[in-house]
């Protein structure tokens, strides 16, 4: 299919709101589930530096990941916005050796039983808990923890092509890759690499803007621009693809033939993001007209940070020029964690820039924030401290 052909259907078949996500004004419950923003959060916290160091770094995640889980860990659910919230926890703990993040995903896990949301088949969203049940059925390998992500993702792979793109929006390209990836390496069966690839190609022909190595939210977005004529980037939407191309290279064999491809996106991006960077390390919801955006934004700058703190630790990244821009945005990042282990300026749920205040909260940024400190540590201590050997019997306690 060429690009011109999924231009003219995305534009006539894409709906602009097909799903809480991907919707202007979010579902009230969903919102209200995965954070807040309250008029008064108390004072901004004075124990934390910013200094990459595995003593303050481990501080600062510890801070928040114990805020997240007592304040959140009863509204748990399948959405893809705890699912975000699930991979930071999970990688703490992987990171720190502290179970309290492992053992409340894992308690999740278990409470639903291993199974995904199946209501609205085959949509992104809704697929990647199943990364998070991959990552748990590792330590312990029953098959009942990742048997509903398999049969979900056979389905996928199963699936005909419509007209219609599967990955109509930017942000399905870290919701549903990452867990085709990894049950390929889990299974050795390469036709969810190949379904992956194939889903991908059709997405980044729809939305990505080669001259600017930045991809567009939605086909809505194709002719947008911000106040000051240039294209309208969303932050977050950029920093699920970075992130989502971050878990993927994590997963995808070295040898794999399509690796080289993967690396190269991956670098054109995070340098281009590198270069948007604000004076206080962090990025606003529009990229390309940062003075139009009041407030820096916690979400899409830490999924930045996470990727771009792998990529330096593998290899990918140029240390001496990466390094400082991660450096930076650490700084930027625990300067939002307020006394109580909140961590603020995160954008609600949305589909584009949008004003926000400083206090809001929402489970999705804690969890790339967690990634990116997890990474930060392992970039600066070379992996010290994994998680221990779990039980055998996998019960939460």
């Amino acid at each position: 299919m060429t690009r011109l052909c999924i231009l003219l259907l995305a534009s006539l078949l894409v709906p602009p709101m097909a799903s809480a996500q991907s919707a202007a004004v979010p579902g009230a419950v969903e919102r209200a589930s995965a954070g807040d923003s309250p008029s008064d959060p108390g004072p901004l916290a004075t124990d934390l530096s910013p200094a990459l160091t595995r003593k303050d770094i481990r501080a600062a995640m510890k801070k928040v990941a114990d805020w997240q889980v007592a304040t959140g860990e009863k509204r748990f659910n399948q959405q893809w916005t705890f699912a975000a919230l699930y991979d930071g926890l999970l990688a703490y703990s992987k990171d720190t050796g502290d179970p309290l993040g492992h053992d409340a995903v894992l308690r999740m896990a278990e409470g639903f039983q291993w199974q995904l949301i199946e209501s609205r088949f085959p949509h992104a969203d809704d697929q990647h808990i199943g990364y998070s049940y991959e990552d748990l059925y590792t330590e312990h390998r029953d098959p009942v923890r990742i048997a509903a992500t398999k049969d979900m993702m056979d389905r996928l792979v199963a699936r005909k092509d419509e007209p219609k793109p599967l990955w109509w929006w930017c942000d399905a390209l870290y919701m549903a890759p990452p867990v085709l990836v990894r049950l390929s390496k889990m299974t050795g069966d390469r036709k969810y690499i190949l379904t992956m690839d194939h889903e991908w190609d059709v997405t980044k022909a729809l939305l990505y803007v080669d001259d600017e190595k930045l991809y567009f939210r939605d086909a809505t977005f194709l002719h947008k621009t911000e106040a000051n004529g240039k294209k309208l980037f969303w932050s977050r939407g950029n920093g699920w693809v970075l992130a989502g191309l971050a878990m993927i290279l994590s997963e995808l064999p070295t040898d794999d033939p399509l690796r080289p491809k993967y690396e190269t996106q991956f670098r054109e991006m995070a340098t281009k993001i590198a270069s948007l960077q604000g004076s206080d390390g962090l990025w606003r919801t529009g990229l390309l007209d940062g003075a139009a955006y009041k407030l820096p934004e916690i979400s899409g700058s830490a999924f930045y940070t996470y990727a771009m703190a792998y990529g330096i630790d593998r290899g990918l990244l140029d240390r001496a020029t990466f390094t400082p821009v991660v450096k930076k945005a650490w700084a930027g990042m625990v300067a939002h964690i307020y006394a109580d282990g909140r961590l603020g300026s995160i954008q609600p749920i949305g589909a584009a820039p949008d004003a926000f205040q400083l206090s809001s909260s929402y489970v999705y940024g804690v969890g790339g924030f967690l990634l990116a400190g997890s990474e930060l540590d392992r970039m600066a201590n070379h992996g010290i401290g994994r998680l221990p050997a779990r039980p055998e019997q996998g019960t939460a306690k």
